[in-house]
C-alpha cells in the first residue's frame, strides 16, 4: 500500500513539473512574441503617418494650382447655386429639401470635390503611369502593404484639399447666400467621419481603377468613364433623391452615393435621429469594406501578371 502511495505521489510530482513547465514555455512564448508584434504595429503605423504626412506636403507646396482651384470651385460654386435658386422656385422642396438646404448642398459639395478626386486628381493616374513605365516594381519590393501605402498618401492629400480648398468656398456660400449649416457639435462630428469615411471609398474606388492598368496599360478611357459616372452618380450634379423611382433607390445604394450624397445628408439632418446616422455610417462602412477587400483580389491578381509596357 505505502509503494503504491508513493508511486503515486512520485507521478502527480511529475505531472506537475511538466504542466509547470509548458506553462513557463508558454509564458516565455507570450512575452516574446506580444511586445514584437506591438513594435511591428507601431513601426508600420509610424511609416503610413509618414507617407500620409508627405501626401500632405507634397501638395501644399502647389501654392498657385491651390489657389486656382479654390477660384474654380467658388466661381463654379456660384453659377450652380443660382441654377438651384431657379430650379427650387419652380419645384419648392425638390427632392426632400428647402431652398436653403440646396443651397449648403452646393456649397459644402465644391469643399468636397478636390479632397474626394470626384473629377479626377488623384493618384489613380500615378499608379497607373508607374504599372506603364515599370516603376511599380519599386512599390512592390517596398517593405510596406501597396494598398496601405497609396492609401496613406491620398488620406495626406485629401487633409491638405480638405483645408486648402474646402474652406473659402463654404465661407463664401455663407456670405452670399442663406444655408443651412447646423448648430450642433455633434452633428458636425457626424458629418466629419462621414467625411473621412466617404475618402476611403473614393479611394478604394480609385485603387481598383489604378490596378486595371495592369491589363489595360493605359488608364486614360477608364479615367474618363469614371469620371462621368462620378458626376452622375456621387450628387455632384444634383442630388441623388431628386431622381425618381426605382432608379432613383438604385444610385442611391451604389458606392458612390456614399462619397458625397450621404456626408452632405448626414450635415443637412435627413439622417438625423441615432438610427438613421448609424445606418448611414454602416452604408458608407460596407462600401469601404467591399471595395478594399475587391482591391486585395485585384492586387493579387495583378502582382502575380506584373506585364510592364515599355519598361
Amino acid at each position: 500500500m505505502r509503494q503504491r502511495v508513493r508511486q503515486r505521489v512520485r507521478q502527480s510530482t511529475r505531472r506537475e513539473g511538466r504542466d509547470g513547465l509548458r506553462q513557463d514555455v508558454r509564458d516565455d512564448l507570450h512575452h516574446d512574441v506580444r511586445p514584437g508584434v506591438r513594435q511591428e504595429a507601431r513601426r508600420r503605423a509610424a511609416l503610413y503617418a509618414a507617407v500620409a504626412a508627405g501626401g500632405f506636403r507634397r501638395y501644399a507646396t502647389y501654392g498657385t494650382a491651390t489657389a486656382a482651384g479654390v477660384f474654380t470651385n467658388t466661381v463654379f460654386g456660384f453659377i450652380v447655386a443660382f441654377t438651384y435658386i431657379a430650379l427650387w422656385e419652380q419645384r419648392p422642396g425638390l427632392g426632400g429639401y428647402d431652398q436653403a438646404q440646396a443651397l449648403t448642398f452646393v456649397w459644402v459639395s465644391q469643399s468636397l470635390l478636390a479632397a474626394g478626386a470626384l473629377i479626377g486628381g488623384g493618384f489613380q493616374e500615378e499608379l497607373q503611369e508607374r504599372v506603364r513605365t515599370g516603376d511599380i516594381a519599386v512599390d512592390l519590393y517596398r517593405p510596406a502593404d501597396l494598398q496601405m501605402w497609396w492609401l496613406a498618401a491620398d488620406l495626406g492629400r485629401a487633409a491638405f484639399q480638405l483645408l486648402g480648398r474646402g474652406l473659402v468656398p463654404i465661407v463664401a456660400g455663407a456670405l452670399f447666400f442663406r444655408l443651412a449649416l447646423p448648430t450642433d457639435p455633434e452633428r458636425w462630428l457626424l458629418f466629419l467621419v462621414s467625411v473621412a469615411l466617404g475618402l476611403v471609398v473614393s479611394f478604394a474606388v480609385r485603387y481598383l481603377l489604378g490596378l486595371l492598368a495592369f491589363w489595360l496599360l493605359d488608364g486614360a478611357g477608364i479615367n474618363l468613364m469614371a469620371t462621368v459616372v462620378s458626376i452622375f452618380f456621387s450628387g455632384m450634379l444634383l442630388p441623388l433623391t431628386v431622381f425618381p423611382g426605382a432608379f432613383g433607390e438604385f444610385v442611391r445604394v451604389l458606392p458612390w452615393a456614399a462619397m458625397l450624397q450621404v456626408p452632405l445628408d448626414v450635415l443637412l439632418g435627413e439622417h438625423a435621429g441615432a438610427g438613421d446616422a448609424a445606418g448611414a455610417l454602416a452604408f458608407q462602412v460596407f462600401w469601404v469594406l467591399v471595395l478594399l477587400c475587391a482591391g486585395r483580389v485585384l492586387q493579387s491578381a495583378a502582382t502575380r501578371k506584373v506585364v510592364v509596357q515599355g519598361g
